[in-house]
């Protein structure tokens, strides 16, 4: 589990990665909902981009020091991209990079996302191939899961936080300025595509422990009908593609 991370850790891993990479170090960036201000305590991760000049098996390893710690503090490793990767890269990860173009944090050099373009087929077409990567997963963790109501609502409000991801894609899909927050996307979304608001609204609930306990019945209910909605908006992505 993710433990409590304050400022002076954040700091003191910057300055540990700038000792180690040098001249070579371009930019180090946090991403994600820590940066976007909409974190949940001791379960979010700091993700950070470190963006080096150019990379080789040595430059890896002397951070390995520097990292250990942090890793040890319940922290992803951080992705490692060279600056040329990231310029050409935009094509194959447009929603990762979409992502950490919103809600991000630089903490070193310079915005490696300055010049990044992102196509919008490219966008719409990993968009679509997520979003039903993630129901088929779904389902499959469904299964097992369908008769505790403690695993569903799990299972609800750990897959709905990535679904939030990607439903701001589907926000600039459609020519909108997605908000920030997950929360706000999936609404928003909700809004946009007129799903039914009632099935969010409760596993949103959950997410942040201010909804009441489900009965097992309910639990399962509530699950069909967050299913159906989440088929209504890759339905929606899908008719993008003859427009």
């Amino acid at each position: 589990m993710a433990r409590k991370i304050d400022s002076k850790a954040l700091d003191r891993l910057v300055e540990d990665l700038r000792n180690a990479h040098g001249d070579n170090l371009a930019s180090i960036v946090l991403y994600g909902s820590v940066a976007a201000g909409d974190q949940i305590e001791l379960r979010s991760d700091h993700n950070l981009l470190i963006a080096l000049n150019r990379i080789a098996a040595d430059d890896l390893r002397l951070a390995e020091s520097a990292l250990r710690d942090w890793h040890g503090l319940g922290q992803p490793m951080p992705v490692y991209f060279t600056v040329e990767e990231l310029s050409r890269a935009a094509d194959v990860f447009p929603i990762e990079f979409l992502q950490m173009e919103k809600a991000r944090r630089v903490l070193y050099g310079r915005d490696p996302f300055e010049f990044v373009e992102i196509s919008r087929s490219n966008l719409r077409h990993q968009t679509e191939y997520e979003l039903r990567t993630k129901l088929i997963q779904l389902r499959r963790l469904y299964i097992p899961a369908s008769t505790s109501v403690a695993r569903i609502s799990s299972l609800m409000s750990d897959s709905l936080a990535s679904f939030a991801a990607l439903f701001r894609a589907v926000l600039i899909l459609h020519g909108q300025e997605p908000p920030v927050s997950k929360p706000d996307s999936v609404r928003a979304t909700t809004r946009l595509l007129g799903l039914e608001e009632s099935p969010f609204e409760q596993i949103l609930e959950l997410r942040a422990k201010t909804g009441s306990k489900l009965t097992e019945a309910e639990a399962n209910s509530l699950f069909s009908a967050y299913m159906a909605q989440i088929e209504r908006v890759i339905e929606a992505v899908d008719g993008l593609e003859s427009k």
